[in-house]
């Protein structure tokens, strides 16, 4: 019995596949996404966090979550522009990795509260951002509950409905996101702009647009890294009252700091230049079809 619950425990580890066999990939990806918590919980160990390490674990805790939230978003685009299928089965992680993140957020928030649940509720209820974030979570552990194999099964084509609401909940997050920054928009920005790229991507692919082709995400670069710098000036000019102009101005001054449409753009031209050397790559790997030599009329007769 013992050694059938440890082999099925084995089984279930994130760094093996779903056939059992030990995965170097999945493994360094669980290291990298458990590296910030461990990262943070030495921090607050060893009370380096500064004057609130509490609220600085629920800033780090929550930017984490929505990084890795549009990173599991990432990989389906990035499966169809490089047509490397086995990164796919990175997503659940990622995405789990994500709600872990969130929930840890929210718990550092009621630790923060002292755990009085009228208090956390009455905030909640009091206040947008953190209606918003709560309902973000709520939606991230039902996606969660629902990410096993033998949901899947059940659900059936339900199963697919219900998890595009990923979507919506990334949005909410982001939102959640600018509002509880404050002044400094730059990495809410960032990641608005990133979710901005990504929903591109699907909505080339619905329109029949290859995601393989260069030029296609070169086009995506140049809208979304557009669209970064018109949510970053709508921001400012309507949530806060800091000149919306001068950020926009900004765009063009880099002696200061690179504004983040500008990491849009970067980043998914780069994406574009993956594409094009996958593409060479695939070129290089298939071999020319042999052509069959035809003998002359003359020399058959």
């Amino acid at each position: 019995m013992t050694a059938a619950i440890m082999g099925t425990l084995g089984a279930l580890a994130p760094w093996r596949e779903r056939n059992g066999r030990f995965s170097p990939l999945r493994l360094c990806v669980f290291l990298l996404l458990l590296a910030p918590g461990v990262w943070l919980a030495a921090s607050l160990a060893a009370g380096t966090l500064g004057a609130k390490p509490v609220t600085e674990a629920i800033h780090q805790s929550g930017s984490w979550a929505i990084r890795f939230l549009v990173l599991s978003l990432l990989v389906t685009p990035l499966r169809r522009m490089t047509g490397w299928g086995r990164i796919i089965a990175l997503r659940r992680m990622i995405g789990l990795a994500a709600a872990g993140y969130a929930a840890i957020h929210f718990a550092l928030y009621a630790l923060d509260q002292g755990f009085d649940l009228a208090v956390i509720a009455r905030e909640i209820v009091l206040r947008i951002y953190l209606a918003i974030g709560f309902v973000a979570l709520a939606g991230l552990a039902v996606l969660s509950a629902t990410s096993t194999d033998g949901a899947i099964r059940r659900m059936g084509p339900a199963w697919h409905r219900l998890h595009r609401i990923v979507y919506p909940l990334t949005l909410l997050a982001c939102l959640h996101f600018f509002m509880q920054s404050k002044a400094d928009v730059s990495e809410a920005t960032l990641m608005a702009g990133a979710f901005t790229a990504l929903m591109l991507c699907r909505g080339a692919t619905r329109a029949g647009l290859p995601l393989a082709s260069p030029l296609v995400i070169a086009g995506i670069a140049v809208v979304s890294g557009l669209a970064t710098a018109g949510i970053e000036y709508l921001w400012y000019a309507l949530a806060t009252g800091v000149p919306a102009d001068r950020v926009l101005a900004a765009n063009l001054d880099f002696s200061y700091s690179i504004r983040p449409a500008w990491w849009i753009f970067g980043g998914t031209m780069a994406f574009a230049l993956l594409t094009a050397v996958s593409r060479l790559v695939d070129r290089f790997r298939t071999p020319p079809r042999m052509q069959v030599r035809r003998e002359p009329q003359s020399a058959r007769s």
